[in-house]
């Protein structure tokens, strides 16, 4: 018998019934599934190793550990990699560097991380799609994938700002640390040593974290020379290369070290102080439109009840 025949013989209250908890039963079933779907990808234990991909397998549970977002979409995130490797091969070595100066996970790859910004536009494009026809009707859809693209643009943007934020910590904390291993050194104490006093005292600081990666790689087996490459490599800053390479010619010439460190301190020092005055004369040109726009306000309020009073009752 068809079912709106069975409908149909069925009293009132329980074809209402029927109407009411079907629904809500798929409904329920449906959000069971997905939260054990949740719970599952939240609880999933390490992908296998296997000989050949050891330190991609290693990178990916790193990953699922640190990023949620990565642990639930990991088979979108990599195929928007795929995509990425194809279509902006160009702008990955810039976004890789932004990764590492940012001070983010060193398990990232450029395309993923691209990837992970283009999933989060993805997963709002339906909100931005309800808004804009809301308001717009059907030509809502090109406003939502504007948005979607200013989306990813706003990612890639916040990465480039903590980027350049950190860069400046580090910059103004540099002069500091350089002093620490000058005199540690001067005390007695070798190279290896007061580089890892250094980092202790300035925990928790990203010229720490940056210094002990250098530590870090020196204790692996590293030489200095490849340690103190890998960090103009991470951070590309030119203030951070001149004392990268200062150190390194140190060593080629044999130069003590404790008089580079005092040597480019105080330059790092002098650099700070120009970038000030730098800073201190443009404010004066940048509060010249502001200055203007007030004395314009201004000069409305004092002449704005006279005019009025001569449109409405002249002279």
């Amino acid at each position: 018998m068809p079912t709106c025949d069975v409908l149909a013989h069925l009293p009132l209250a329980a074809t209402g019934d029927a109407l009411i908890w079907g629904p809500c039963l798929a409904t329920g079933l449906a959000v069971a599934v997905a939260a054990y779907w949740l719970m599952a990808t939240l609880r999933a234990e390490d992908l296998q190793q296997d000989d050949e991909w050891r330190y991609d397998v290693t990178r990916i549970n790193a990953l699922r550990k640190s990023d949620p977002i990565y642990r639930l979409f990991q088979i979108a995130i990599q195929f928007f990699a795929k995509l990425n490797r194809v279509l902006v091969p160009s702008r990955l070595p810039e976004i890789r560097r932004q990764i590492q100066a940012a001070g983010f996970s060193r398990y990232w790859l450029a395309e993923e991380y691209l990837g992970r910004a283009q999933l989060i536009a993805v997963l709002l494009f339906p909100l931005f799609l309800y808004v804009s026809v809301r308001y717009a009707g059907p030509a809502g859809a090109v406003p939502a994938l504007i948005w979607s693209a200013v989306t990813v643009w706003l990612l890639r943007r916040r990465l480039a700002q903590t980027a350049q934020r950190r860069l400046l910590l580090i910059k103004r904390r540099m002069p500091y640390f350089l002093d620490l291993l000058t005199l540690l050194m001067e005390a007695g104490a070798s190279f290896l040593d007061a580089l890892k006093q250094g980092v202790q005292e300035f925990e928790g600081h990203a010229v720490a974290t940056e210094f002990g990666r250098v530590l870090t790689d020196m204790n692996m087996g590293r030489t200095r020379r490849e340690a103190f490459d890998n960090l103009r490599e991470r951070l590309n800053d030119d203030e951070i290369s001149s004392i990268v390479g200062s150190i390194i010619q140190s060593e080629a010439l044999g130069t003590p070290l404790s008089e580079v460190f005092r040597t480019q301190a105080d330059v790092l020092r002098l650099k700070r102080s120009q970038r000030a005055e730098t800073i201190a004369a443009e404010a004066g040109v940048r509060m010249l439109l502001p200055g203007v726009l007030i004395m314009a306000a201004a000069v409305l309020l004092i002449l704005g009840p006279f005019m009025l009073n001569y449109l409405h009752f002249g002279f």
